[in-house]
């Protein structure tokens, strides 16, 4: 047997055998988009009907995200619940024993260890539900997104609508001049473009 096919064994019992312990399914499930997509409302809307179905839930973001509330994950909408703000994706991993769900918002400001986190939590039977941007404001891949996509059951991609021409729009195009890549703000410091006004905007600036 190969090195290859002897981890892909190990790693097959290990998850088959933590299945068995914990008598629960898990799963990594990704909602990602452009700005004011609706990716937090969507992740919302799924803890709180966990929460009505009366599971254990624990809801986490990154702690540089202190918009709207220090303390809870907040939609453009208001829509809110409540959360624990965290340094790295390693607290998640210490703070979701005994949980069914575990949400996570603005996935893209953690490190790319998040992706580990989902697996690990994943293959110990939790419902793992992640939210973020899948492109920075030069529509590049994000964070560690890209990767959580490829390891999720279910990936669900959300579009605003285009503030210049009104289609579906994928990219948050940057107001204002900063190359900063992590860059808080709203409808002040961003705006979601379709592709056609995206690049028009790229290419003349």
């Amino acid at each position: 047997m190969s090195i290859i096919n002897c981890q892909l064994s190990i790693l097959t019992m290990f998850t088959e055998e933590q299945f068995y312990q914990t008598g629960k399914r898990g799963s990594v499930e990704v909602i990602c988009g452009s700005m004011f997509s609706g990716k937090t409302e969507e992740l919302i809307r799924r803890l709180k009907r966990a929460q009505f179905a009366r599971q254990k839930v624990e809801i986490f973001k990154p702690a540089i995200d202190t918009r709207y509330n220090e303390e809870g994950v907040v939609s453009h909408d208001m829509n809110s619940i409540a959360c624990t703000p965290v340094e790295n994706s390693g607290n998640i991993l210490l703070l979701s024993s005994d949980i069914d769900v575990v949400g996570i918002d603005e996935a893209q400001f953690f490190d790319n260890g998040l992706i580990q986190v989902c697996n690990k939590l994943a293959n110990q039977g939790i419902r793992v539900i992640v939210a973020g941007l899948d492109m920075d404001f030069k529509g590049n891949p994000f964070g560690p997104i890209p990767g959580l996509c490829a390891i999720a059951e279910n990936v669900t991609k959300v579009h605003a609508i285009c503030m210049e021409c009104g289609q579906l729009a994928n990219y948050s195009h940057r107001l204002i001049k900063n190359d900063k890549l992590v860059l808080l703000g709203e409808k002040e410091e961003y705006q979601p473009l379709c592709r056609t006004c995206y690049n028009r905007h790229k290419f003349c600036s």
